[in-house]
């Protein structure tokens, strides 16, 4: 493995500032994601994976780009590019594609069937004028934010400012089985509200988010991961830990101190940070437990421990860092930060996702060089650096 000195491609980024990171693990796979990135990078935009996932995924690019962007004009171009492509595919309605697959020798189409994929493209374009000092992308593209946002009020359909969605329609898109009001689409669009500079919608959100009553999101130590109607004793809700969803919360300022505390003391007690950062789910689904269904027959998360059943997912793990420098918990979020490179740096470099048990790439898991994966320990490692969630 050649190693590229990454004070010499991108001299003025590196500069250590604010607190002591000299484990080499860390430059080290610093300088690897800096090399996913570039190989990742395509006319179109970023792709999820290099060799394999070749098209633009809307969530995959916009959360890569996240980190990208923190280096200097390198990857303006790219991060423009995907989100020009996922506004050249915005369907009629306003809705943002999941994936764009038009540029490799397969038969060309675009999917839809995602409400985090409308989401996320609306806070990327916020993060690009942002990071960029540059606002020509976003006033190009105005009618399809706006279109963005239209397609979205019109999944509140209980008139209440929080988005319902059916199962299975965000980045979880085979497992586990959700639907109606998740967590993970309520941080993200308050975030967006909040991007956007509607702060009357925001605050009703959270609210409502919030909120002590029977439909509330939170119970007790953390975020339900979803919760629909009530039918007298019958209740239709998960209650499992979603690791992104509430990690998300914490991050965007939908959870208070004291919930974001509570948050974080789950994953420590319950050991959901081990043997890497993260894992997804918290604890596993099993066949024959009341959130099985039978179609998880059909996918590698089937298993306990494997793919988004409890396997860990480094990119998430990236969240997991920015999480602990919002409640200034530097020194434990440079041991996570530390145990992420490690992750990152098994072979394959950057995997799609590890065992839950052993934090281990296995045969179900054979895809390295994942973007969002690099994109995200770059902004955890420029995050620590400056003491300062940059997000």
């Amino acid at each position: 493995m050649t190693f590229i000195n990454i004070y010499t491609i991108f001299p003025k980024q590196f500069k250590l500032q604010n607190i002591n990171l000299t484990m080499d693990e860390t430059k080290r796979a610093y300088s690897e994601a800096v090399k996913v990135l570039k190989k990742c990078e395509t006319p179109h935009g970023f792709f999820a994976a290099f060799p394999g996932y070749d098209m633009v995924w809307a969530r995959d690019s916009m959360i890569t780009s996240l980190g990208a962007s923190l280096l200097g004009k390198n990857f303006k171009k790219t991060f423009a590019a995907s989100l020009k492509t996922l506004a050249k595919e915005q369907s009629e309605k306003g809705q943002i594609p999941n994936a764009v697959d038009k540029f490799v020798k397969r038969k060309h189409h675009v999917d839809f069937t995602s409400i985090d994929s409308t989401l996320w493209f609306i806070i990327g374009h916020y993060i690009y004028r942002q990071r960029y000092n540059d606002s020509k992308l976003f006033n190009s593209q105005k009618k399809n934010i706006k279109k963005a946002f239209t397609w979205l009020s019109y999944q509140d359909t209980t008139e209440d400012i929080m988005l319902e969605q059916l199962p299975t329609t965000d980045w979880q898109d085979a497992f586990p089985h959700r639907y109606g009001h998740t967590i993970n689409t309520q941080a993200l669009y308050y975030k967006a509200l909040k991007l956007a500079n509607k702060k009357k919608q925001a605050e009703k959100l959270k609210k409502r988010i919030n909120e002590i009553s029977d439909v509330s999101l939170w119970k007790e130590k953390f975020y339900l991961p979803w919760r629909w109607k009530n039918h007298n004793s019958y209740q239709e809700k998960g209650e499992w830990f979603d690791s992104l969803g509430n990690l998300l919360a914490v991050i965007f300022n939908v959870a208070s101190k004291q919930q974001a505390k509570k948050i974080l003391q789950h994953i420590q007690n319950e050991k959901i940070a081990k043997p890497f950062p993260i894992k997804t789910i918290y604890p596993p689904i099993k066949k024959g437990s009341k959130d099985w269904q039978d179609y998880f027959n059909d996918c590698g998360a089937r298993t306990p421990y494997q793919y988004s059943n409890s396997g860990i997912w480094t990119y998430i793990g990236g969240f997991y860092i920015l999480a602990l420098i919002k409640q200034k918990k530097f020194s434990e979020a440079k041991s996570q930060l530390e145990k992420l490179a490690k992750a990152n740096l098994q072979n394959p470099l950057f995997s799609e996702w590890l065992d839950g048990k052993t934090g281990k790439p296995n045969s179900l898991s054979k895809e390295g060089n994942q973007a969002w994966n690099a994109g995200m320990y770059i902004l955890a490692y420029e995050s620590l650096k400056k003491k300062k969630v940059l997000l």
